[in-house]
């Protein structure tokens, strides 16, 4: 399978730099003062989420449109978790807050994140290796 697409991005450290290939990139990386840093740049933690939240608002448009369901006015919020494991090492975790139109508040617009779950990217590599929760706003 030919990648439709390729990202090249390369990071310099925690507490360094990343920058895209093509120069649309290029941030100042820092610890969160939550884990005892200055917060004076993004992290990975931030970046995942963002990526996630772009890639699943894409994705959501795509499957609403299938269903024939309006949903233009759906957002996305990922809130990435950095959890520290037993056995020494890290983990993520995710939690996608999906803020849906007033009329998708009910089944229709849970199956409607249940079906983009199962086509977003995203999704599809963190499933079974970190926790996904779904909640509509």
């Amino acid at each position: 399978m030919a990648p439709m697409y390729t990202a090249v991005a390369t990071s310099i450290g925690r507490e360094g730099r990343s920058f895209s290939d093509d120069g649309i990139l290029d941030l100042t990386l820092a610890r969160p003062k939550a884990m005892g840093g200055d917060g004076a740049g993004t992290n990975p933690e931030q970046l995942f989420a963002a990526g996630y939240s772009a890639c699943f608002a894409s994705a959501l448009q795509l499957v609403a449109k299938r269903m024939k369901l309006e949903a233009d006015d759906a957002s996305v919020t990922a809130e990435v978790g950095l959890n520290k494991s037993d056995e020494g090492g890290f983990s993520l975790s995710v939690v996608l807050r999906v803020e849906l139109p007033e009329h998708l508040h009910n089944e229709q617009g849970q199956a409607l994140l249940e079906a983009t779950h199962q086509v977003c990217p995203y999704s599809n590599a963190t499933r079974g290796n970190i926790p996904v929760e779904l909640v509509v706003e």
